[in-house]
């Protein structure tokens, strides 16, 4: 299939400057709207609870936010997934279970208040409460006292008399996020009109490990990349591979940073796809350089990749465009992280074609200018040593 029937004969070399200019700016831009915004983290990196939920009627996203939070859960996320009339919605929140600083304190005080209890601690991130009881006391006035509070119990441990005998030892371990959930859904009615079809819990601690993991899987791939295109072409073609790659992952970490969507697990496949992408892209032109080089002796360096580039651009094009096609359908169709994936791969496809032309080549010309600049000073260095005895 021929996309462009004649032969291009365009300038991009020429216009390298100000597009440099242009992705400096917006690179920086990028890393300072990070350092000081963040990225909206996702439960597989910040740590919580997704419960999915199907209605056995029709009901919008809206209906069901505005069911939670009357129902006591102010900062829960709806999404809508799969078609409309399946009426199944996915709720995150933060948090694993129903304890955390501000229900611990009150539970604290709610215990306190049945006199003879000290020593009570909240294990936030197991979701326990663990006190001691100067007399044995009952599990169901010690659950009673815990839920006054706002806070979900799942049972209560009597642990015994304490060593010493000072005191009796209790626990209480706090109801999950799901079943907040289920509570708030359901508030005022006589019977569940949904059905609770999934739960997933991430920790704050596995959440922070999977993001260090994901993180070092994107450099470990970067690293490869480079290593790969340094022994397979020259040094100086290395560089420009390995900064168009770190140009198109801020690039697409921007759209996550822009869109505030949820960077998660998906957010890093979707960069380490953009990575593979773009060196690809990269190295069809590093090649067509290579074949230029000895096909056109005497031309100019920048003239040779100028000629490379437009000699590519058809199959550039193609491969794009078709790749654009498909991801177009899943933005059109797709919902929740399949959009999310595609539209970062739509961004990285046209930053990787640009940052090929504009950020690639560039360099490799910079970086083979110094060479020759700095072979030329050896010559003319040793051409002066060679003058000296014979002026002497």
């Amino acid at each position: 299939m021929q996309i462009l029937k004649n032969k291009t004969n365009i300038d991009f070399i020429g216009k390298r400057k100000p597009a440099l200019f242009l992705s400096t700016v917006l690179n920086l831009a990028i890393i300072v709207g990070i350092a000081a915004f963040g990225f909206n983290f996702g439960v597989d990196f910040a740590g919580g609870t997704v419960v999915e939920v199907k209605f056995d009627h029709p009901i919008t996203a809206e209906d069901v936010r505005e069911r939670a939070e009357k129902g006591g859960l102010p900062d829960v996320s709806v999404q809508n997934i799969g078609a409309a009339e399946e009426n199944t919605f996915l709720l995150r929140m933060g948090g694993v279970t129903q304890l955390n600083e501000e229900s611990g304190a009150k539970g604290k005080e709610a215990l306190e208040a049945l006199g003879g209890v000290r020593n009570v601690y909240s294990d936030l991130p197991n979701g326990i409460i663990r006190f001691r009881a100067a007399q044995p006391m009952d599990s169901d006035a010690i659950k009673k006292a815990v839920e006054s509070a706002g806070i979900g119990v799942q049972e209560v441990r009597d642990l015994g008399e304490a060593q010493g005998g000072t005191g009796y030892d209790y626990q209480v371990v706090a109801s999950g996020m799901a079943d907040r959930v289920f509570a708030a859904l359901n508030a005022g009615l006589e019977k569940p009109d949904f059905e609770q079809r999934r739960v997933d819990y991430v920790g704050p601690q596995v959440g922070k490990q999977l993001r260090n993991r994901g993180i070092m899987a994107l450099l470990y791939s970067m690293v490869a990349i480079l290593i790969y295109v340094a022994f397979r072409f020259d040094f100086k073609f290395g560089p420009g591979a390995l900064l168009s790659m770190v140009h198109d992952v801020i690039m697409v970490a921007g759209y996550y940073l822009v869109s505030r969507r949820e960077f998660n697990l998906t957010a890093i496949a979707a960069l380490l796809t953009v990575v593979g992408y773009s060196v690809n892209d990269t190295i069809v032109i590093y090649d067509r350089i290579r074949e230029d080089m000895a096909k056109y002796k005497g031309k100019p360096f920048a003239e040779v990749i100028n000629i490379a580039i437009n000699d590519t651009l058809g199959r550039t094009i193609l491969t794009s465009g078709t790749t654009a096609l498909s991801l177009i359908g899943l933005l059109i169709f797709g919902v929740g992280e399949i959009f999310d994936f595609a539209m970062a791969m739509l961004v990285g496809i046209v930053v990787g074609v640009y940052s090929t032309i504009y950020i690639a080549s560039p360099l490799t010309i910079w970086l083979d200018e110094r060479a020759a600049a700095k072979e030329a000073r050896l010559r003319a260095s040793g051409n002066m040593d060679h003058q000296q005895p014979n002026a002497a």
